[in-house]
């Protein structure tokens, strides 16, 4: 017969309803398996973090505006590999645990958290999933493949979704005991303001890293002729490296602020493109 101290006796009264099990963390597990689903250009896998987290919010929040404003944070931009995705669910899920049973709790550090380690984690999860496990698994599946056995692809099957599973599913446990213990301390030690900001940051440090890498913007034309002619665009590097990248990304996010639609602003990106390759601005 299983007996309870009186400290978790007090502790399970004071959570009542509110208190997150392990049946609600499977829930948001099986959910989780969805990232890909419904992935966008605009906020990536935004729609599947959110639909992954709805068991926890219906459970932590009852009136209609808390769910509301617990749906619109979850449903901002968010990109890291999906096979560790859960490491973030779990500790979105004990942020959201520590809000619901506390007064004061500052919201926006739950996105920041959430920014903050999805760069890092992409990084290392695309390095080892993408990069390494998927490799092996299609090298032993084809290999037998290739010789008409039928374990070819059962293998491939095997040795990519075993190990990934078991991560996910352990991510999902860790991600909230360290959202449950560590933040939690930091909430009522008065820290979190600091943790907060440098999330905040770390997060900026990665979307600056993102806009270098993937926004790409060369103009072909060269100052000065022969050997001695220039780029404008090495020019242009020299001063601040990426600034064209850093300039374009800074006019998308103006028209964003002034309230343009996603598709409009696609759009003029397409016709920038397009009128900037005829008359040679842009190649």
């Amino acid at each position: 017969m299983m007996t309870t101290t009186s400290k978790e006796n007090k502790i399970l009264n004071a959570q009542g309803d509110k208190n997150i099990t392990k049946k609600d963390l499977m829930k948001v597990f099986w959910r989780s398996f969805t990232m890909e689903w419904s992935w966008n250009y605009e906020r990536q896998s935004n729609m599947s973090y959110t639909y992954a987290m709805i068991p926890i919010i219906n459970k932590l929040y009852k009136t209609t505006k808390d769910k509301s404003d617990a749906l619109k944070r979850h449903l901002e931009f968010f990109n890291t590999t999906p096979h560790i995705s859960t490491l973030m669910l779990g500790i979105s899920t004990a942020m959201e645990e520590i809000n619901a049973k506390s007064d004061g709790f500052d919201t926006s550090s739950i996105n920041n958290v959430k920014v903050g380690l999805m760069g890092p984690l992409a990084g290392i999860g695309d390095s080892f999933f993408w990069g390494t496990l998927r490799v092996i698994a299609t090298g032993i599946g084809t290999s037998l493949a290739l010789q008409g056995n039928i374990l070819g692809p059962i293998l491939f099957l095997l040795v990519f979704n075993v190990p990934h599973i078991l991560v996910r599913y352990l991510f999902m446990f860790w991600g909230y005991k360290l959202g449950a213990g560590v933040l939690d301390k930091i909430q009522k030690s008065g820290l979190m303001e600091s943790l907060t900001y440098g999330a905040a940051i770390l997060g900026l440090m990665v979307i600056g890293g993102m806009t270098a890498e993937m926004v790409a913007v060369n103009i072909p034309l060269s100052i000065g002729s022969g050997d001695s002619a220039i780029p404008v665009t090495d020019i242009l590097n020299g001063i601040v490296p990426g600034i064209l990248s850093l300039g374009f990304t800074g006019f998308i996010y103006t028209l964003l602020g002034k309230g343009f639609k996603t598709s409009t602003i696609l759009v003029i990106i397409a016709l920038i493109g397009i009128l900037g390759a005829f008359f040679g601005v842009l190649a």
